[in-house]
């Protein structure tokens, strides 16, 4: 069974950087990005396909956060660049193990989840 251990969190200020690691500690097949704000659902930020790395975004997120991952290692990153107050919340690495390709937006996709951790974003 694989499991994900995330690192990389904590406190930024507006129009910051920070990147969250995700070490999963075996294979897997797509892996994606998704993160909950206090008194919201969870939300997709970001996932990459396991077969040829093609990547999905939020639109929220576009063109500044980027996801990737080193397949050697099974380790999954996400880059956050230009970071707003309202990117504060639990981001939570995510993981699907069947290799299986459907709706990458969806928590349905992905089968092992990171144990969450707090990216907060101060104005």
């Amino acid at each position: 069974q694989v499991h994900l251990v995330q690192s990389g969190g904590g406190l930024v200020r507006a129009g910051g950087s920070l990147t969250l690691l995700c070490a999963a500690s075996g294979r897997t097949g797509s892996m994606a990005w998704f993160r909950q704000a206090p008194g919201m659902e969870r939300e997709f930020v970001a996932a990459i396909r396991w077969s040829d790395s093609t990547t999905y975004y939020a639109d929220s997120v576009k063109g500044r956060f980027t996801i990737s991952r080193d397949n050697a290692r099974n380790r999954l990153y996400l880059e956050m660049n230009s970071l707003k107050p309202e990117d504060t919340a639990v981001y939570y690495c995510a993981a699907n193990t069947y290799y299986t390709d459907s709706n990458y937006y969806s928590q349905l996709q992905y089968d092992r989840w990171g144990q969450g951790i707090q990216v907060t974003v101060s104005s």
